[in-house]
């Protein structure tokens, strides 16, 4: 699958080279203010009903009394739209804001011209099931409006199937935007971790559970790995409606968590560890912690962004030495998988494997060198 593939789109708002406003993607440079919109209807990649929604979005603005967000002079109001599609029809939309000085009866007066126009205005030839209004509280803390999302109409989720199964996605959730590429790349990772009725997977950054319920069948338990609640309650709704009992989350930072996870497995346990991090990468304290857990003997990496990951895995295969006391892994063997047709990028598979501790020396747990470490 080469064209219409993309299942979330983020377009942004600002004036396009008529200088009218445009709901596309920014192109040029800040620098002098080169920077203009394009409309995003050429864009062969992207599920035509997403395209549908930022024409429509569009319109609205453009017929609005309030202006497009300026990222300049920071006036304005309408910021970027994203847009999140299932091939089951699901289309979910989050509208993005800057309130300035709007109070709640006018906030609330916006909500209910969006909803006429998208169910039974202009909006309405688009197939809107979920609209989210979406404001950032962290960037702008002198609100009179909740910052967070705040519903519009319709579901509060979407639904994708993924090799047989159900996944909910909440709206700031992740999910891979390539199903048929995706089902491609959890069957190698499934191959690649060896996986049997013994096997406890350990799913790192686990997001709403699939690389970790894709496998939960052919495995004695799947413990998931993750930061934001929201993505943790879709994970455990997704494990609910497949029926699959085996699985445990767990949310927090990887960092704060694995010690105790681990710390439960022998050195001779079958863990196996799954981390599919956001483009940026882990954070050093993250690879850290998988290094200490000891009895994580191989791991698969799933990196969406190469060169953010190089110092993962340079850091993950160092040496044992003063700075890492217990034992590295190696690269066995890597393939790329490409979930994004039409661009330059790649997700790219990596199994590691734990190089073996030199006879006569054992390799220190997670538990004792933190007790170490705090001793000292």
């Amino acid at each position: 699958v080469t064209l219409d593939y993309r299942n979330k789109c983020e377009f942004s708002i600002g004036r396009g080279l008529d200088h009218e406003v445009t709901v596309g993607f920014r192109v040029g440079r800040y620098m002098n203010n080169q920077i203009t919109n394009i409309a995003a209807t050429d864009c062969v990649h992207l599920h035509a009903s997403a395209k549908a929604v930022s024409t429509a979005v569009q319109t609205y603005i453009r017929n609005s009394d309030k202006e497009a967000y300026d990222e300049v002079s920071h006036s304005g109001y309408w910021q970027q739209c994203t847009v999140r599609t299932s091939a089951g029809g699901d289309c979910l939309v989050m509208f993005q804001l800057h309130p300035q000085d709007m109070g709640q009866n006018e906030f609330d007066a916006e909500k209910a011209k969006l909803e006429e126009f998208f169910l039974r205005g202009e909006g309405a030839s688009c197939p809107v099931t979920s609209f989210f209004l979406q404001i950032d509280g962290q960037r702008y803390p002198n609100l009179k409006v909740a910052s967070g999302l705040h519903h519009v109409f319709g579901k509060k989720h979407i639904e994708h199937r993924v090799l047989d199964l159900t996944f909910r996605v909440s709206p700031l959730a992740f999910f891979q935007v390539n199903i048929p590429a995706t089902e491609l790349l959890y069957s190698k990772v499934r191959e690649w971790c060896e996986v049997g009725e013994q096997t406890t997977l350990l799913d790192i950054c686990c997001g709403t559970g699939t690389i970790g319920l894709t496998m939960a069948k052919s495995v004695k338990k799947v413990i998931g790995i993750e930061m934001v609640e929201q993505a943790i309650d879709d994970a455990k709704h997704n494990a609910e409606v497949n029926g699959i009992e085996n699985v445990e989350y767990v949310c927090g930072k990887a960092e704060h968590v694995l010690s105790e996870i681990t710390g439960q497995f022998s050195h001779g346990a079958q863990l196996i560890g799954v981390v599919d991090p956001p483009r940026s990468g882990l954070m050093p304290s993250v690879v850290d912690a998988i290094r200490r857990c000891a009895p994580l003997k191989r791991l698969i990496y799933v990196a969406c962004n190469i060169k953010a990951s190089k110092q993962n895995i340079l850091h993950l295969c160092k040496p044992h030495s003063k700075r890492y006391p217990q034992q590295g892994f190696r690269l066995v063997k890597a393939v790329p998988v490409d979930l994004f047709p039409q661009t330059p990028h790649c997700e790219l598979i990596m199994l590691l494997e734990r190089v073996p501790s030199p006879r006569g020396r054992t390799t220190p747990s997670m538990a004792s060198t933190v007790s170490s470490t705090a001793d000292q």
